[in-house]
């Protein structure tokens, strides 16, 4: 497996910086790692994607993922399916093998989530095959709260059904919903087109800027190694079970910004 970025990562190091895209790119390119992603890029244009994608280039470091929003169920579908449509443009003009957007955040009312992935499938599946035609796979991270769970998972890319689009495993969002990660990525392998690596402390009493996962536990993010996650044991079943892509690092942390991704970048070399 090669180890890439989220640009989701640096945000703390932006926020007090004010650096822009080159900035973090290079920064990662410096600390070693094989490829950065991109989280829904601002000014959200074709001309920025390819800006970034010549820099980019130009330092050899691959662009690997794009990941943006949608709400399927919130809003008009046919508009959030013309949105995405323009997403996959500027993945393209990325220069990207993969794309992730998001399906849904809410339930209609009375409404439950399978009927939710029912009706969403054909939504999903246009995306898909628009996507195919620029030579970019779509796919979906369980994260959300509505499908991160790794069964409702597994029934939205079964339902779906479309061989252009998958399931982006991120190994910690799992802990949100109160589920297992190791015996949740068992789940998720065979559908597995790109992975997320994050880790959580955990603790039953709240914890200071942290939140309250489904099942009662709170959670705070954290330096990959350092929490509850077992990171180590997720890919090496991932790679077991054949995965040979990217795994990106998102990092959600208090710690300093760039030593935690020093440091999450040297514990996956160890551990992958």
């Amino acid at each position: 497996m090669k180890i890439s970025v989220s640009s989701y990562s640096f945000a703390t190091y932006q926020r007090t910086t004010g650096c822009g895209y080159e900035d973090i790119c290079r920064i990662a390119k410096e600390m070693g790692y094989d490829g950065i992603e991109f989280t829904e890029l601002q000014p959200n244009t074709v001309e920025t994607a390819q800006k970034i994608r010549a820099y980019c280039d130009s330092i050899g470091l691959p662009i690997v993922c794009y990941s943006v929003g949608a709400n399927f169920v919130r809003f008009f579908p046919k508009k959030t399916v013309k949105m995405l449509k323009k997403q996959v443009d500027i993945a393209a003009a990325l220069g990207v093998p993969v794309m992730r957007h998001d399906v849904c955040y809410i339930l209609a009312p009375g409404k439950s989530w399978q009927v939710a992935a029912d009706k969403m499938a054909p939504y999903i599946r246009e995306v898909a095959d628009y996507a195919q035609s620029k030579g970019v796979r779509t796919c979906t991270e369980n994260h959300g709260f509505i499908f991160q769970e790794p069964e409702r998972m597994k029934y939205l890319m079964e339902k779906v059904d479309h061989n252009n689009y998958r399931w982006l495993c991120d190994v910690g969002n799992f802990l949100c919903v109160g589920a297992e990660p190791l015996s949740s990525v068992q789940i998720a392998a065979p559908y597995t087109i790109h992975v997320h690596a994050k880790d959580f402390f955990r603790s039953e009493d709240p914890i200071k800027e942290g939140f309250r996962a489904a099942d009662g536990n709170y959670l705070l993010g954290t330096v990959i190694g350092s929490g509850v996650v077992p990171v180590k044991d997720c890919l090496a079943y991932l790679k077991e079970s054949g995965y040979d892509g990217y795994v990106s690092v998102e990092f959600e942390g208090k710690e300093d910004n760039l030593p935690a991704l020093q440091s999450a970048l040297s514990y996956l070399r160890e551990n992958v």
